[in-house]
């Protein structure tokens, strides 16, 4: 064999062996990859999940084994069936907690349309001290509720509130805005509104600052007016947060009692009559001692709150804008 054969021989066994080696390494990467895409990615979410599955579903779990009993502080737990779920529907109060939560809810819906506009105006070039009016606005979110509410309660104080001095300074008697039924009802919504409109004006602040300035432009180029491009833009590209804040905001409504509790009180007569469902709750698990009972409204609330949101997920394909 000649030096030439034995040459382009060894280099035939060299190329051989440098595709069998460049097969393989692509193998090994990808098994490397697999395991990696497979394995971390459960290993990093597992706390949350775990933490979720005992912090909601085992706690909805005993919840709903505890409707199904009679228990209190004193006395053992029984099994009663279904009689608590029979109980709450005959309930005199389910329907005025119900409409009550209902309209707490809407009265804080109407925090984002007045958020929207905030937002814009906050969101202007050129506005000097912008950060500083965010901070004022996000100030109640972040305060104390029961403080807030303290507050609130002494200003529609029916004798010395400063509402009241304030009309009867202009000769106008003003309501018992605590005391009274309906302005009650509507003074803790409007408490509500106000502590959340601080959040909803940084969420959509964010939104507004991932809309791009050259949409406006070409707006501008086509003649379109200011309040022509915040409804023909802003809007239509702010809905992604505003259906986010629509979701919270009806699970906010419907979980309402701190408000209620601190500026009417538990002692006050009209609480009974504005009294929300999870007042409804407190009232049966702490005052009347009756845990199945208040299980079984806390699952009436899951079940209503839950409707809602898949309601709001199939609906939302049809005006949120994600494009």
């Amino acid at each position: 064999m000649s030096s030439l054969d034995v040459s382009n021989a060894a280099a035939g066994a060299a190329s051989e062996e440098i595709h069998e080696a460049g097969q393989q390494a692509p193998r090994k990467k990808k098994r490397r990859g697999s395991m990696s895409d497979g394995i971390w990615p459960w290993l990093f979410i597992a706390p949350t999940v775990i933490g979720i599955g005992l912090m909601y579903f085992v706690p909805m779990i005993m919840s709903f084994g505890m409707s199904l009993t009679s228990w209190s502080t004193f006395e053992p737990a029984h099994f009663v069936g279904l009689d608590n779920f029979k109980r709450l529907a005959e309930d005199p109060q389910l329907p005025r907690a119900f409409l009550n939560t209902v309209i707490y809810t809407v009265i804080i819906l109407l925090a984002i349309p007045i958020s929207v506009l905030f937002a814009a105006l906050l969101e202007r070039p050129g506005l000097k001290g912008a950060g500083i009016y965010r901070a004022l606005f996000f100030l109640p979110y972040i305060a104390m509720p029961t403080a807030i509410s303290m507050v609130w309660r002494m200003i529609f104080h029916s004798e010395a509130g400063i509402v009241n001095v304030i009309l009867r300074f202009f000769g106008i008697e003003g309501p018992r805005w605590i005391t009274t039924e309906w302005v009650a009802l509507i003074v803790v919504a409007i408490v509500g509104l106000w502590m959340s409109i601080g959040f909803k004006i940084i969420v959509l602040g964010a939104g507004l600052k991932t809309i791009p300035p050259e949409v406006y432009e070409a707006a501008q180029l086509d003649g379109a007016g200011t309040w022509r491009q915040f409804f023909s833009i802003t809007i239509p590209l702010l809905t992604p947060s505003i259906f986010f804040l629509t979701v919270t905001s009806i699970i906010g409504g419907f979980q309402l009692f701190d408000l209620i509790f601190a500026v009417l009180g538990d002692a006050n007569p009209v609480t009974k009559k504005t009294l929300s469902l999870v007042y409804l709750f407190y009232r049966a698990a702490f005052p009347g001692d009756d845990k199945g009972y208040a299980s079984a409204i806390a699952l009436l609330i899951l079940v209503i709150v839950g409707i809602l949101t898949i309601v709001q997920f199939r609906v939302q394909k049809k005006w949120v804008n994600y494009d």
